[in-house]
């Protein structure tokens, strides 16, 4: 990826050039100490919930109605056919004021003078908030430099894997970003009705508290980027290569390893995977928060480790290994499955359901052939399967706690604007810019980017991301919309409980290392460096380093929260 082009520099670029540190840490959502130590590596939790300084949820009418209506967050809405976009903000406020925002960006950074950015600046009141973009593969590291050399400018976005780059995010939050409370507090509909109509849950999401001990200490520091939920990652299989052999969709995993062994030949270069590891763990009924579930029966904390059905799912890895269905390289991590999988090599991939969209499309553009799909929800031993479906915000937009109330007031009036769903005209310009320069109406209707619109627009700026919409809809291919809102539908009856719903929660660091070196341990055993035999030592190490207060932490936690 590249750095920041030279047409949207930032005005001090010491810490630009310096800050270099390499990839962001690894995500942990950031939040605030269980006892009174605030020090991140004692472990933090966050209650999202239960908040009565909130804004006040307000209903907005959706001016257009979806095609499909489902039940979100867990199973969107979607549109079918693209609508004719309706006004959504009928009195635009007259914003006069220069502000900069840094968010990161994957590739190029769009041209300034490009008309979309006065496009927008026009739409929404003419407010100007220019972008200074960080390169999005090292932007959290870089990030924890900025901030604290207050060289971010006006505001900040950042998602939340990022901020495991900050040694104490919580302390950097209250001290470094404006505490929005008393502005969007309450009843904010007759100014932001969108930001009003925005799910409180989100907003939950933007809390944090000065004293852990205290709630009353507690306050929103954040626009929230961005909400939804479901099922994120999924099993892909080409399903034309199982209907060209004969062999039927698996919907059992005892189903999936004949398939797998029907189709893998290690000598002619095909397998039934190039990697199958941090998904599968639900296939056999492990899920939890980074694997520990309340036993109702034994009243305590387990980790998925000591149960029987962590024997299971090692024994499954390593069969994958032993009968070669998985691509010798796997232990290397460095292999291009989805484009493995496209090339007709491997079956089947883990990845983000993004992905199944994306595949489809290309098919129908003449870029790949076959066809992807997620495999339905599989279990072992006839147990009833499980699916782990999470819902939250992805990010936050973060405002300098040196704005005057007047200038944040002004930048939530852009946020509003931006809140607009699909099938309005602010969503449209945001998101796909000026008809006939950035997009094309298709044949059937539908946007279409033209080249300077895929340069521009479709992925490195962040606008669209400044706050999240009143409400996320399935979009575009009517096929593929179709498809997923079905798929959506048929999972939700599995769903898998969140034991710490309501809570954001980071580890101690203590536990995070042990989980780490538990990580590796597996994976020698999955590619046959270890004995299965040796799964009660690695257990014992992984308590003995650091799971038992880990087993602590979680058990105050879930006490905290549920009264046990």
């Amino acid at each position: 990826m590249t750095t920041p082009s030279d047409r949207a520099p930032f005005k001090r670029r010491s810490l630009f050039k310096a800050a270099g540190l390499g990839a962001a840490g690894a995500a942990g959502l950031p939040v605030i100490a269980a006892c009174s130590d605030i020090d991140s590596s004692s472990g933090n939790t966050q209650a999202t919930t239960g908040f009565d300084f909130l804004p006040t949820h307000e209903e907005w009418p959706l001016p257009v109605q979806p095609d499909l209506v489902g039940e979100p967050p867990h199973h969107p809405s979607g549109f079918t056919s693209y609508p004719e976009p309706v006004q959504a903000v009928t009195d635009l406020p007259a914003g006069k004021g220069t502000y900069e925002l840094t968010v990161p960006c994957w590739g190029p950074a769009p041209a300034k003078d490009d008309p979309y950015f006065a496009a927008v600046y026009e739409a929404w009141g003419g407010t100007k908030l220019e972008l200074r973009q960080g390169d999005g593969m090292t932007y959290g590291d870089t990030a924890v430099q900025w901030v604290k050399a207050d060289e971010y400018g006006d505001g900040i976005q950042l998602f939340n894997y990022m901020t495991g780059s900050f040694s104490n995010f919580q302390e950097t939050v209250v001290n470094s970003f404006y505490d929005l409370t008393e502005i969007v507090q309450g009843d904010i509909a007759e100014r932001w009705p969108l930001l009003a109509a925005i799910p409180s849950e989100a907003w939950g999401y933007a809390v944090w508290q000065k004293d852990p001990d205290d709630r009353e200490t507690a306050g929103i520091y954040a626009i929230p980027m961005n909400y939804s939920g479901g099922q994120g990652n999924g099993i892909l299989a080409r399903v034309d290569l199982l209907e060209a052999e004969g062999l039927a969709v698996p919907t059992t995993v005892e189903e999936f390893l004949e398939v797998a062994r029907a189709w893998s030949d290690d000598a002619a270069g095909r397998w039934a995977t190039a990697g199958l590891d941090w998904f599968i763990g639900q296939w056999f009924g492990l899920g939890g928060t980074d694997g520990w579930n309340w036993d109702p029966d034994q009243k305590k904390m387990i980790n998925n480790i000591e149960r029987p059905e962590f024997t299971e799912l090692m024994e499954f890895r390593r069969t994958l290994w032993d009968e070669k269905l998985i691509h010798p390289d796997a232990p290397t991590g460095t292999l291009d499955a989805a484009a493995m999988q496209q090339a007709g090599q491997v079956m089947f991939t883990q990845d983000n359901l993004v992905r199944w969209n994306d595949y489809n499309l290309k098919v129908k553009k003449g870029e790949a052939e076959g066809r992807v799909a997620p495999l339905p929800p599989l279990a072992a031993k006839g147990r009833t399967p499980t699916v782990a479906m999470a819902s939250g915000s992805g990010g936050w937009t973060f405002l300098n706690k040196n704005l005057s109330k007047e200038q944040v007031e002004e930048i939530l009036d852009v946020a509003n604007w931006c809140a607009s769903p699909y099938g309005t005209k602010e969503y449209e310009i945001l998101n796909y810019g000026v008809e006939g320069q950035h997009f094309e109406l298709g044949a059937d209707g539908t946007p279409v980017f033209t080249t300077l619109g895929s340069e521009i627009v479709q992925g490195p700026v962040h606008y669209k991301a400044l706050t999240c919409q009143v409400q996320t809809f399935l979009t575009g291919d009517p096929d593929m919309v179709t498809e997923r809102f079905a798929y959506d539908a048929s999972i939700q009856d599995y769903r898998m409980e969140n034991p710490f719903e309501g809570v954001r929660i980071e580890a101690p660091a203590e536990a995070k290392s042990a989980g780490s070196t538990l990580w590796d341990q597996q994976n020698d055993i999955a590619y046959g460096r270890a004995e299965l035999s040796s799964i009660p030592d690695m257990v014992e190490t992984y308590m003995k380093n650091g799971g038992e207060a880990a087993r602590e932490y979680y058990t105050d936690a879930y006490k905290a929260l549920h009264g046990e």
